[in-house]
């Protein structure tokens, strides 16, 4: 995305390998990026991983006060956001349905559900109103086939992908009451789980399989801009390895739907 004016996006999760990976494409690729994270000295590093010139912000997602707070310290200092990238989550389990302890829902709910609906309702106007705007998450395999011992993990990850779903009509609903094309597209990324260089290096006894590397994940996040969104509203895309997935071409995604 090159010219006078690049897209603006914003990277929440921003700290983690992930986040540093999809801001760095996104920068390569000519988007103005913004990375987001709860925690001033990781996010700070995280950025400097990702590149010169990807800007790093402080925030937690689950206060909506300070996710409006965001927005409004963006729209005076970049204009309106007009795709984010959601990377936040976390990972609790258990051995069964009887020990999903309150704590871990808790824990889950905050990062995977409560955080999707303060930034999607922040700025889902800011994505609608954009010429290529997009809302992305990463969900996982999981969601498709639930386990006791994952129950809490995938019911908070099942309900961000509802909620997302939600975010997709809502976008259609809006471009259709304004009469014009659709512009703007809501979708979900599906894993089994990432991976990195640094992991890969730390466990070369372990060979990670059906494992995504974050990468490719970056690769498919940039190649969102480059089909349009009446072909990826409301879809759930997935990215692992037997889908299909290649990272060169981008765009090599295997609809779920």
């Amino acid at each position: 995305m090159s010219g006078s004016n690049p897209l603006n996006v914003l990277v929440t999760g921003g700290s983690g390998p992930s986040g540093v990976a999809v801001a760095r494409a996104l920068h390569e690729a000519g988007f103005r990026v913004f990375s987001v994270g709860s925690d001033r000295a990781r996010i700070n590093a995280a950025a400097n991983k990702a590149g010169d010139g990807v800007t790093p912000l402080v925030c937690d997602l689950a206060d909506l006060p300070g996710v409006r707070a965001l927005r409004d310290t963006l729209a005076s200092t970049a204009g309106p956001v007009d795709a984010v990238i959601h990377l936040v989550g976390g990972w609790r389990g258990a051995s069964g349905i009887a020990d999903q302890s309150d704590a871990d829902w808790d824990f889950l709910e905050r990062g995977a559900v409560t955080t999707v609906r303060n930034v999607s309702r922040v700025f889902f106007d800011d994505v609608a109103a954009s010429s290529a705007g997009r809302f992305a998450i990463v969900s996982s395999t999981t969601v498709e086939t639930p386990t006791a011992a994952t129950a809490s993990y995938v019911a908070a990850k099942a309900a961000a992908e509802t909620w997302t779903m939600a975010m997709a009509e809502g976008l259609a609903r809006s471009a259709a009451s304004e009469g014009r094309e659709l512009r703007g597209a809501a979708v979900v990324l599906v894993v089994k789980a990432l991976v990195d260089a640094e992991l890969r290096q730390a466990h070369p006894e372990r060979t990670f399989p059906g494992a995504t590397d974050v990468e490719d994940l970056a690769a498919a996040v940039v190649g969102l801009f480059r089909r349009p969104a009446a072909e990826l509203n409301g879809r759930r895309l997935r990215l692992t390895p037997e889908s299909g997935f290649l990272a060169p071409t981008a765009m090599g995604l295997t609809s779920l739907d």
